[in-house]
């Protein structure tokens, strides 16, 4: 648009994250005032506060998203991301789950949410090597979580660690059937048969109450292909209380499932850092698109 090249655009999108600014009017100012790095970056004409929002509302979204995943890609391969806490686990781990981004309905009219909020959901996925996403989709806020998982493939041999909202038992024979692992929280109205139990004073003192093999009751059975789980029931002596895991997988110690789970704050972690750090809770356009490109540049300051 007049001459406003996609460098130019990306720039001043990564510039309206870095230097926190709240519209398009803050991204052009600012621009203006550090001329001298815009020549060092290659670019002669600082964006208008119209061409910036010109190029927000009609520059496809999927420019960003190629461009986030072409440099994921080369961040991968110039580092080793080496993971302090499942170190002993010699497989892919990914963690996955939901965030709400809520926008303001009188001005976003394409999201609507609640009856009185909007919001977009950012489905990611994210690598436990390195902690960025491998998978981001973003949809409106009533999409549910688990309707994405189960457009997803993941590759074989490695641990998916969901939270609760993602138990779909037909779901989970999938990724059993295809040798992925998955370690989540069993709900609270899940109906099962005891197989077995395990249960010793030394699993207790590593705070496993009991290690259990369970076979699913009635339609969550068939779901599940009337194959059997593991069930983990934990103790966690700093809060007081007990949590179950699920896992498919029955060769790990007991301690193992427990760790795996915890290493699912990494990806709420990231989240608040995303919403905290980068402009993505006030945006400078308001156009599906605009919030996609905002949304995806966030992503890649993250990156950088």
């Amino acid at each position: 648009h007049k001459g406003i090249n996609s460098w130019t655009h990306f720039v001043s999108m990564l510039f309206c994250h870095l230097s926190s600014a709240d519209s398009v009017r803050d991204i052009s100012n600012g621009l203006r005032s550090t001329t001298g790095n815009m020549n060092h970056m290659g670019i002669s004409r600082t964006p208008s506060k119209s061409n910036l929002s010109y190029m927000n509302a009609h520059r496809d979204h999927g420019l960003f998203r190629d461009l986030y995943y072409k440099l994921l890609d080369h961040l991968w391969q110039q580092h080793t991301h080496k993971r302090p806490e499942l170190r002993r686990l010699q497989r892919k781990v990914f963690l996955m789950d939901a965030t709400i981004i809520p926008l303001c309905l009188s001005v976003f009219d394409w999201a609507k949410f609640r009856s009185a909020k909007g919001a977009v959901k950012l489905h990611t996925v994210l690598d436990y090597d390195g902690c960025m996403p491998s998978f981001v989709h973003i949809t409106d806020g009533k999409q549910h979580e688990s309707k994405i998982a189960k457009s997803m493939s993941f590759p074989k041999g490695c641990v998916v660690i969901v939270d609760r909202g993602y138990v779909d038992y037909a779901w989970m024979n999938v990724l059993d059937s295809t040798g992925c692992f998955f370690v989540t929280r069993a709900k609270s109205n899940m109906k099962y048969t005891l197989v077995k139990t395990v249960k010793s004073e030394e699993l207790r003192a590593g705070g496993i109450l009991e290690d259990q093999l369970v076979e699913l009751d009635g339609l969550a059975n068939q779901r599940y292909a009337g194959k059997k789980m593991r069930l983990v029931r934990v103790w966690d002596s700093t809060k007081n209380v007990e949590y179950e895991f699920l896992t498919n997988n029955f060769s790990w110690k007991p301690a193992t499932v427990a760790a795996l789970y915890k290493e699912r704050w990494e990806i709420e972690t990231f989240f608040k850092h995303l919403k905290q750090r980068l402009k993505v809770t006030s945006f400078v356009g308001t156009s599906e698109n605009a919030v996609y490109i905002q949304i995806w540049t966030a992503l890649i300051g993250i990156l950088l």
